[in-house]
C-alpha cells in the first residue's frame, strides 16, 4: 500500500497535473475531452490517495504469534473440513490483503469472522451465499 501510494503521489499525480494544464492552455475547456478526463483522474488519484493515508495510519504491523497458539486470530493458517470431508485451508488476513495471495481470506469475511477465536475440533456454522455450512476446524498453524 505504502508504495502505490507512492507511485500515485510521487508520479502519477504529477503527470496528470501536467496533462491538465496542457489541456487547459489550449482553450475552451468545456469540450476539451483531455482537461475533462485529466480532472477526473485527478479526482480517482486524490481519492485513492486519501484511502491509502487513512488506511495506513490504522495499520499496525502482526510480526509475532499470538500467546495462545491454540485459536484462530489474525495471521493464523486455518485448516477445516466440511460436510463431505473435504479439507480446507486458508489464512486470515485484513481487509486490505485478502486478494495478493491464493487462500488468503479477509478477517471481515462471514467465514473470517466465524473462524475467528475458534479452537482445533470448533464446528463453525457460516452463512453463505449459496446457504449455511458447517465446518470444523482440524488444524491452526502461525508460519
Amino acid at each position: 500500500m505504502r508504495a502505490e501510494l507512492d507511485e500515485l503521489w510521487r508520479v502519477e499525480r504529477p503527470a496528470v497535473t501536467r496533462s491538465v494544464a496542457e489541456a487547459a492552455a489550449m482553450g475552451d475547456r468545456s469540450e476539451n475531452a483531455e482537461y475533462i478526463y485529466g480532472k477526473r483522474r485527478l479526482r480517482e488519484i486524490d481519492r485513492r490517495v486519501r484511502h491509502l493515508r487513512e488506511r495506513l495510519d490504522g495499520l499496525k504491523v502482526v510480526s509475532t504469534p499470538p500467546a495462545d497458539r491454540g485459536r484462530v486470530f489474525f495471521g493464523a493458517w486455518v485448516s477445516f473440513a466440511d460436510a463431505a470431508g473435504t479439507t480446507h485451508r486458508h489464512r486470515i488476513v485484513g481487509p486490505d490483503e485478502f486478494d495478493r495471495e491464493p487462500g488468503y481470506i479477509s478477517m471481515d469475511s462471514p467465514l473470517g469472522r466465524a473462524l475467528l477465536g475458534k479452537r482445533v475440533d470448533d464446528e463453525v456454522e457460516v452463512r453463505l451465499p449459496g446457504g449455511v455450512q458447517c465446518f470444523s476446524i482440524v488444524g491452526i498453524e502461525y508460519v
